[in-house]
């Protein structure tokens, strides 16, 4: 490795050990890179507005708006109600219901946090008045919110194929039956803990007409994945354009269906998503420009080799990766961590000949069971700040949680039609 490769690895590990923002570290280590290297640092600019400009990444925004949106505008309380209907009368049906709700929301929002915030401020509170512990709701709407980057629309895969070259919408449908397995295998633990709380049942179920009154009142919110997916699948608009199309119905139902928002609220949430967004795109920008420079040391390429010469088995392989990405993932952002190891990822699954769909469905995978793992996980931190404990008590009831996350990533990593199979339904 050069002497500018190891400032830029090395460098990089430094500053954000040191707990320098992540964007920031990614930046200063590309600047010194380049002053050592003799390069012109303009290009640190021309690559971070390249690193921006992909119209794909226009979509990132846009479900970050469509997910406050509908968030403010009474969808997600609409949807945990739809759900109370059908499981609440089950052992741990309380809990059931958060994990259902969360897997509803996923398919609005596209984000782990946002499905938290979202779902966790409904049903924390509403658990523990329930007699669930405060620890153990705070960390299953930690853990279901990690479903909306998996669900479609979901953000990282949007990103994952940019930077993989991929397609969207087969990523899209690749992570719909992980996401779905995760809900069954977190409804699984609510009612074996439920058990051992002895949480009682809901003595009453609901009946035919309750359902159809939920559904009745939240049919807007049900609509809306079907409306979103259903015209990317459909190819009436883009993945891109889907998430303008989601910002659309969110104003629409919001302001004049359900009435809940208001044009007196709407700068606050303009303003909230702007934050999120910014911190996102940022991220992009100066992920791309470090990602160049990763590529133009080829470090890529040493890392790749330094893996495979461990073994050339791909199960063994595809063991290493998972456990690399699910630490790297526990520790730093997502979107810098795809757009930083992208090269070194899509090289490795070239070499190995696995297929890159699959491959990519892995990848978001590992980042999102990230989003709920101590000690950096951002789905960790909205749990902690809702139910008012510290991150570490909430960390020690996920324990069971991350576990059945694991379970199913590993499920998804050897059986490829997991993956592949809703894909090569829609597109052969």
């Amino acid at each position: 490795m050069t002497e500018a490769g190891w400032i830029l690895s090395v460098g990089f590990a430094g500053l954000v050990i040191a707990g320098m923002p992540i964007a920031f570290a990614l930046a200063i280590a590309a600047l010194v890179t380049l002053l050592v290297a003799g390069i012109d640092v303009i290009v640190l600019a021309q690559r971070l507005v390249s690193g921006a400009q992909s119209f794909s990444l226009l979509a990132v925004p846009c479900f970050i708006l469509a997910g406050e949106l509908m968030g403010v505008g009474g969808l997600s309380r609409r949807l945990v109600r739809v759900a109370q209907a059908f499981v609440q009368h089950l052992t741990g049906g309380l809990g059931m219901v958060t994990v259902l709700s969360a897997t509803f929301f996923a398919a609005i929002s596209g984000s782990a946090p946002a499905t938290t915030a979202a779902i966790g401020k409904l049903m924390i509170p509403e658990m523990v008045k329930r007699g669930y512990r405060r620890d153990f709701s705070a960390a299953l709407a930690t853990a279901s919110g990690p479903i909306g980057q998996m669900i479609p629309p979901s953000i990282p895969m949007v990103i994952w194929g940019v930077i993989a070259e991929q397609s969207i919408s087969r990523l899209f449908l690749a992570g719909l039956v992980p996401g779905l397995l995760i809900c069954a295998g977190l409804m699984l633990v609510c009612w074996v803990l439920a058990r051992g709380m002895g949480i009682a049942r809901e003595t009453r179920r609901a009946t035919a007409a309750d359902l159809l009154d939920a559904i009745r009142d939240g049919k807007w919110a049900l609509l809306a994945p079907f409306i979103i997916l259903g015209g990317i699948y459909g190819g009436i608009f883009t993945p891109t354009e889907a998430g303008a199309v989601g910002v659309a119905y969110g104003l629409i139902v919001g302001l004049f269906l359900h009435r809940e928002l208001s044009f007196g609220s709407l700068p606050a949430i303009f303003l909230a998503a702007m934050r999120t967004s910014t911190m996102v795109v940022f991220i992009v920008a100066t992920a791309s420009a470090f990602g160049w420079l990763v590529a133009l040391e080829r470090l890529p390429g040493t890392i790749a080799e330094a893996l495979l010469s461990v073994s050339d088995d791909p199960i063994v392989i595809l063991l290493m990766l998972n456990l690399l990405l699910l630490l790297i993932g526990a520790i730093m952002d997502n979107v810098a961590a795809m757009i930083i190891l992208g090269g070194v990822l899509t090289h490795i699954a070239a070499q190995i000949g696995i297929d890159p769909i699959h491959f990519g469905a892995i990848v978001v995978i590992n980042f999102a069971i990230g989003m709920a793992t101590p000690p950096f996980g951002y789905s960790l931190f909205v749990g902690s700040a809702i139910s008012g404990l510290g991150i570490e008590a909430v960390a020690r009831a996920l324990w069971p949680m991350l576990l059945v996350q694991v379970v199913v990533l590993m499920l998804v990593t050897y059986f490829p039609p997991l993956t592949l199979a809703v894909p090569n339904l829609f597109y052969g």
